[in-house]
């Protein structure tokens, strides 16, 4: 009797997969064919459709992209771009791959820790900390990376002089150009050549402003690191500091196009050689907002552009001077 419950049950088993089995073939087979014509059907990555080859009938559209929403042509390229996770960065002692445990004790929920929990992480936050920091020049080069991000952040200079001031300190570092020169002096250095070489050039005195060193030894760090890293600099112009200061003074755009008219036609006339970029643009917006019917002081200027208001009623009339020259025939 228990043979033949056996037998019966490992039949029924036998044809419950093949029913299964015939179901499942029938189903690849309906979508391998067109439902109308039953011809074979095509995939379009391209728009994202699946078509009939023999009639043209849309099975399927907007279908999902699993791939990347990069492009590669080449095995080369294709291992430089694959990536998991967030892209590194050179704003960072170790380009951003470590991980980071947050300063809020809370948990995903946004509930707070307990006390032995609130404990337990901040062991885990000083363990993290002496962890991502293998030796002094690691150490060296983290404590560099935050003073740049912090004066940045005071100085409002987008990411990319950030970036570009990260790879400028990682080269000093790499060079061994830091002995005897601060952490502090180097880094300042580093950015102020990375705001210049990005076109949004700041003054000494502002870049002294916001730096833990002396405006002196930033000038003197920042000719050593230029000559011996072999940076390309060009000399700052004064029209890159016009839509700041215009900005901050609230001038209109007529204002800003008119200064820059000034700045032009100052270099025509060779007004600008060995001239402060920050004095004459100071200048040039002051008369501009003259020019323009808009109220502005020379204290205001100097206050915006931090010079000395003798430095622009000088750079004003050499201003008007050359305006004139340009205009008679």
């Amino acid at each position: 009797m228990t043979e033949s419950v056996r037998s019966y049950t490992a039949e029924r088993a036998r044809e419950n997969e093949a029913e299964t089995g015939a179901d499942e073939n029938e189903t690849a087979d309906e979508e391998l064919h067109c439902p109308e014509c039953g011809g074979h059907l095509a995939t379009d990555n391209e728009h994202g459709e699946t078509v009939c080859q023999d009639c043209g009938l849309v099975v399927d559209e907007d279908s999902i992209d699993h791939g990347p929403e990069w492009r590669a042509f080449d095995s080369k390229e294709k291992d430089q771009k694959s990536r998991v996770g967030a892209p590194t960065t050179n704003m960072m002692h170790d380009k951003g791959l470590s991980t980071n445990i947050g300063w809020q004790n809370k948990d995903a929920y946004g509930n707070s820790l307990s006390s032995r929990q609130r404990e337990k992480m901040q062991r885990l936050r000083t363990w993290n900390e002496r962890f991502r920091t293998r030796d002094s020049k690691e150490r060296n080069l983290k404590q560099a990376l935050g003073e740049i991000d912090r004066m940045a952040s005071a100085l409002g200079l987008p990411d990319n002089v950030r970036e570009t001031s990260s790879v400028i300190y990682r080269r000093a570092l790499d060079e061994d150009l830091l002995p005897g020169r601060s952490i502090e002096g180097v880094a300042t250095s580093a950015l102020y050549a990375a705001a210049r070489q990005a076109g949004t050039p700041r003054s000494l005195d502002e870049i002294s402003a916001v730096s833990r060193v002396e405006k002196d030894e930033i000038a003197r760090t920042y000719r050593y690191i230029v000559r011996e890293l072999k940076l390309e600099i060009q000399p700052a112009d004064p029209e890159s500091y016009v839509p700041r200061f215009a900005s901050d003074l609230g001038l209109s755009d007529e204002a800003e196009r008119r200064a820059r008219q000034l700045l032009k036609n100052a270099k025509e006339q060779g007004v600008h050689s060995g001239k402060s970029p920050v004095g004459l643009a100071a200048a040039a917006v002051y008369a501009a907002s003259l020019l323009t019917n808009e109220k502005v002081t020379q204290s205001e200027v100097s206050d915006v552009a931090n010079i000395s208001e003798v430095t622009i009623r000088n750079r004003y009339h050499e201003l008007l001077e050359a305006e004139e020259a340009v205009q008679l025939p």
